[in-house]
C-alpha cells in the first residue's frame, strides 16, 4: 500500500530539515576550521611595538601610553570587539593637552591575557583594572568607557570611589532597565546554546571573530557605513590572528547576552548615590544603546551631563574622531583641567597612520 499525500509530504519535509541541518552544521564546522587555522600568534610576541605588557591581576595586559608622565591620567575602556588601538586618536588630543593617557587591552579583547578561568564579570574586569593602575603605580584617574566597557568602567567606580576623580561615559551599554517578568537567568534556550561550548564556537567564528565579516559588523554599529574605512577595519581585524580567540570570545558571550550577577554597576540606584563628575557623550543616531539610555543616567547622577552628537551612531570616537576628539577634551578639562606638556611626551605612534 503506498503512504498517502499528507504522509509523503511529512518525510519530504523532514529530510529537507534534516538536510538544511546538515548544511548549516557542514558550513558553522568550516568556520570553526578556519578561525584554528588562523588563530596562531602569540600575544607577547606579535603585539604592535606602541605598547607594553604590564603584569596585574595575575594577567599580562597590553597597555598603551601617551601624554607626560606627570599629567593628570586619563584610562579609557573599550567596548566589544574593540582593543586599545582604537582609542589611538582619542589618546593623542588627551596628551596633546597635557594628560597622561592610558589604553588597556580588556580581555579577552585585544593582546591581554584571557583569564584560565573565563570570569568576564564587571566585578572581575574592574578587579582587573584596577591592577593595572596599582602596577603602573597609579593613585587617582579619570576613567572613559565606551559601550560594553562602560559596565567594567562603572563597576570600577562603585569598588574603589577614591581612586577615580571623574567618568566620561560614552555611547555606554550598561543595562540599567531590564523587565521584572524576565527569567532572571535568561532564556533557558539562549542558556542551552551558550552552554554548548563547539556550537556556540562555530557561530562565534561565523561572526564576531571572522575577519571577513568585520566590515559588515562595524558598519552595524556607525551611522554612517563610510565611517567603516579600510584603515579602520584592519585595527579591528588585527588581535583575530591571536591564539584561542574565539573560544575565550565564546566563554565571554555569556556576559554580554544574559544577565550577570547582581552588581552595583547595574543598579540604577546606585548611580543615584555617585558623588564624582559623570560626563556623557552620545551620537544621537546610536540603534544600539539608544540616546533615551544617556538621558536616563543623566537624570540619575547627579550633576551628570550629557553631550549629543548630531548624526552619528554608537562608536563616536572613529565615526567623526575630530568632532569626538574636540567634545572629549571639554568634558575632561571640565573633571581636571590640564596645561600642555612642556617636556617631550609618551610615544603617540599610530597605527592607523601606517
Amino acid at each position: 500500500m503506498k503512504p498517502s499525500l499528507p504522509v509523503l509530504v511529512l518525510r519530504w519535509s523532514f529530510r529537507l530539515l534534516l538536510g538544511g541541518v546538515m548544511v548549516i552544521a557542514l558550513v558553522l564546522l568550516a568556520f570553526r576550521w578556519q578561525a584554528q587555522q588562523r588563530e596562531v600568534r602569540d600575544p607577547q610576541t606579535s603585539a604592535p611595538a606602541t605598547g607594553r605588557f604590564v603584569d596585574a591581576a595575575g594577567l599580562h595586559f597590553f597597555v598603551q601610553e601617551a601624554g607626560p608622565m606627570q599629567g593628570p591620567v586619563v584610562v579609557f575602556i573599550h567596548g566589544t570587539g574593540a582593543w586599545s588601538e582604537t582609542w589611538r586618536e582619542s589618546m593623542q588630543t588627551a596628551a596633546a593637552a597635557g594628560y597622561r593617557a592610558i589604553a588597556l587591552d580588556v580581555p579577552p579583547f585585544g593582546y591581554s591575557q584571557r583569564p584560565a578561568d573565563g570570569d568576564y564579570s564587571r566585578a572581575a574586569q574592574a578587579r582587573r583594572i584596577l591592577g593595572v593602575l596599582d602596577a603602573l603605580k597609579i593613585d587617582r584617574v579619570v576613567l572613559v568607557g565606551h559601550s560594553f566597557g562602560a559596565g567594567a568602567t562603572m563597576e570600577t567606580v562603585f569598588l574603589a570611589p577614591e581612586r577615580v576623580r571623574g567618568v566620561v561615559l560614552v555611547d555606554a551599554a550598561l543595562a540599567l532597565t531590564r523587565d521584572p517578568d524576565a527569567d532572571p537567568e535568561g532564556p533557558w534556550a539562549l542558556r542551552a546554546f551558550l552552554a554548548a561550548a563547539p556550537v556556540r564556537d562555530a557561530v562565534v567564528a561565523s561572526l564576531l571573530t571572522n575577519p571577513d565579516y568585520t566590515e559588515r559588523l562595524l558598519q552595524k554599529f556607525v551611522h554612517d557605513p563610510q565611517a567603516a574605512t579600510p584603515a579602520r577595519v584592519q585595527v579591528y581585524q588585527q588581535p583575530l590572528a591571536l591564539a584561542g580567540s574565539t573560544s575565550a570570545v565564546g566563554q565571554w558571550l555569556p556576559t554580554l547576552l544574559l544577565p550577570g550577577p547582581p552588581s552595583k554597576s547595574d543598579d540604577a540606584d546606585a548611580y543615584r548615590t555617585l558623588r564624582l563628575p559623570v560626563r556623557l557623550i552620545w551620537g544621537d543616531q546610536d540603534d544600539i544603546t539608544p540616546l533615551a539610555q544617556g538621558r536616563q543616567i543623566e537624570t540619575l547622577v547627579p550633576g551628570a551631563h550629557l553631550v549629543s552628537l548630531p548624526g552619528i551612531g554608537h562608536i563616536p570616537q572613529i565615526e567623526d574622531s575630530p568632532h569626538f576628539r574636540t567634545v572629549l577634551l571639554e568634558q575632561l578639562q571640565a573633571i581636571v583641567p590640564s596645561a600642555p606638556p612642556a617636556s617631550e611626551p609618551l610615544p603617540t605612534d599610530a597605527l592607523l597612520s601606517h
